[in-house]
């Protein structure tokens, strides 16, 4: 039989375990995803596309284009195209197009990701919305650029690619009025 002093010994020590495995759950998915390419995570910089890259003009991608709002979002948020037919190893450009719809300043953030995952990694922004934050006025609309590129070694069997955006209020001013109620 565990004394009382075994059993709280094993259930201190249960505990610490279990919040360092909760607090290193985060770095160790990332490092998952980055390894295997799950998660579809695109790159979170600029890229810089290599010198003398060869366009592969015998093959097309289609790369279709989601933009996400949870329902709550105060915010208009479309891309410009649903997809375009691509050749990989040739810089595009399109654009998605968000307005703040409320009354007040906000601060967007948009998140990317790529699907299927294993694309993740040979697709690649030069320019992007989604590397800084975005202000808005209230009422404010702009469209906002992504340049890409799909590099020519995607596998052969991926023919599809969907890059979409999460876009959402990232902080509200102080001075908004939502601000001004939240904090009372």
């Amino acid at each position: 039989m565990v004394s009382k002093r075994g059993l709280v010994t094993r259930l201190v020590i249960m505990a610490i375990c279990m919040f360092g495995f909760g607090f290193l759950m985060v770095p160790i998915y990332s490092l998952l995803c980055e390894i295997t390419g799950i998660g579809g995570r695109t790159n979170e910089t600029v890229a810089v596309i290599p010198a003398g890259i060869q366009v592969d003009t015998g093959r097309m991608v289609t790369v279709e284009f989601v933009a996400i709002l949870n329902e709550q979002a105060p915010w208009e948020f479309r891309p410009a195209v649903s997809s375009i037919q691509i050749h990989p190893g040739q810089l595009y450009d399109t654009s998605f197009y968000a307005r703040n719809l409320t009354d007040h300043e906000l601060i967007g953030q948009a998140v990317p990701s790529v699907a299927p995952g294993t694309a993740a990694k040979h697709f690649h922004k030069t320019q992007c919305f989604c590397f800084t934050s975005q202000k808005f006025l209230a009422q404010e609309g702009r469209d906002m650029g992504v340049q890409f590129m799909i590099d020519p070694d995607l596998p052969d069997y991926v023919d599809r690619i969907t890059l979409s955006y999460t876009f959402f209020v990232q902080r509200q001013p102080v001075d908004s009025p939502a601000a001004a109620t939240s904090t009372t």
